[in-house]
């Protein structure tokens, strides 16, 4: 079958994670994507180890290999007069451009948005920044660690104060680049479905301290509705109850009850279906304003059996409940198996894309490229021949 985004170049001039991740989703998706790196150095990620993979003779940071396979990688210096006009015309002959560099950073190259769509008017450029185009913040750099203090996720994120590790916590992985970068691939896909009856491109605006405020979802919507800050509240839900980690006899199991009717059944498998039937607990509402009586009530019954009973019997009677596994637990889970969420490209172990279409997994055959991997067959298809880049290679415009 035909890749959905097949006959799509993107001209990718992103580094590290937000940008990275929108173009290897849109590789995924059959799109020709060409990744442009500094010579002798390339993007960031590549030096971020340990762990290593190593291959070749060759060492690359695993954070690298997670957001770069499917794309193919040219070493071209832009900072060069040279080398910014190999990626403008690189650019004229491409759908899409993405970058990540601070607002300005590319008009001094010839190669901001507005530069590249005056000669290519169907070009949609999607520019990724802490804190977007415009604005007091505008011009100030911004990281996921940074963005996820500055947007409220920290604020709601780890233990309540006074408890043991209290405190405002970053969540484990770079959330705020992620979502970016699922955002932006959306609104590329927006524009290029606009382009189609328009025959105009656009320039996209995205910011990480923008997504962050928008993926705290019903966290915000509480605040806005209430007026008040959610708190932290560890491993507890704010809205549903009892949505938490339980100890059984031998270790800690998640216990999901979303509805009434849930709440019920595991009243009965805990041995009180009077439970159910108690005001105090009768809706889910009446429960979290009643949350200590009915979270100790119920791990007072979790705590008599294992976690293996649990989850069976949880199971059986279809209230959602599951163990807390580490990564390699996950990534070895029998679901992660069957449908085959871990891959090996080009002798690299990668967990591969979630996308499924009509049965078919959409994820790019090809791995991460090695720096420069590219670099002649992509200039190749601009016309240079083997002198010209022989010539740019001495000059160090190339690598």
């Amino acid at each position: 079958m035909t890749a959905p985004l097949a006959g799509l170049r993107v001209l990718d001039l992103s580094r590290v994670l937000a940008g990275p991740w929108c173009t290897q989703l849109l590789a995924d998706l059959g799109a020709d994507v060409i990744k442009v790196e500094k010579p002798g150095a390339g993007d960031d990620t590549r030096h971020w180890g340990p762990p290593w993979h190593e291959q070749d003779g060759e060492r690359v940071a695993a954070y690298f290999l997670s957001a770069n396979r499917g794309k193919r990688s040219a070493a071209i210096d832009i900072a060069s007069e040279e080398g910014a006009e190999l990626v403008r015309r690189l650019a004229e002959r491409s759908d899409v451009v993405v970058e990540n560099f601070k607002v300005g950073g590319l008009a001094k190259y010839g190669l901001d948005a507005a530069s590249l769509r005056a000669a290519n008017e169907q070009l949609i450029v999607a520019s990724i920044t802490g804190f977007g185009q415009d604005g007091p913040y505008a011009d100030r750099a911004g990281y996921d660690f940074m963005i996820q203090a500055m947007g409220g996720l920290m604020s709601i994120t780890g233990q309540p104060d006074g408890s043991p590790g209290g405190g405002p916590m970053r969540v484990g992985v770079a959330v705020a680049d992620l979502f970016t970068g699922m955002y932006t691939a959306v609104a590329i896909l927006a524009a290029l479905h606009r382009r189609h009856s328009s025959g105009e491109g656009g320039h996209i605006d995205m910011a990480l301290f923008d997504t962050q405020l928008a993926v705290l979802a019903n966290q915000a919507s509480n605040a806005l509705v209430s007026g008040e800050d959610p708190p932290r509240q560890g491993n507890t839900h704010p809205n549903i109850v009892p949505y938490r980690p339980f100890d059984t006899a031998d270790q800690p199991i998640i216990i999901a009850v979303g509805n009434d009717r849930q709440f019920a059944r595991l009243a009965r498998m805990c041995g009180h279906p009077e439970w159910a039937q108690d005001q105090r607990f009768v809706t889910n509402s009446a429960r979290v304003a009643h949350r200590a009586e009915i979270e100790t009530l119920v791990q007072e019954a979790i705590a008599t059996r294992t976690a293996a009973d649990w989850l069976a019997a949880l199971e059986q009677a279809h209230i959602p409940a599951g163990p807390i596994n580490r990564v390699t637990q996950a990534l070895r889970d029998i679901q992660a198996q069957h449908r085959q969420m871990v891959r090996s490209i080009g002798g690299i172990p990668l967990v591969g894309s979630p996308v499924r279409i009509d049965g078919e997994r959409e994820d790019s055959g090809l791995p991460p490229p090695r720096l420069g991997e590219h670099t002649e067959l992509v200039l190749g298809e601009l016309g240079l021949g083997a002198g010209q880049l022989g010539q740019l290679r001495a000059a160090g415009v190339i690598g």
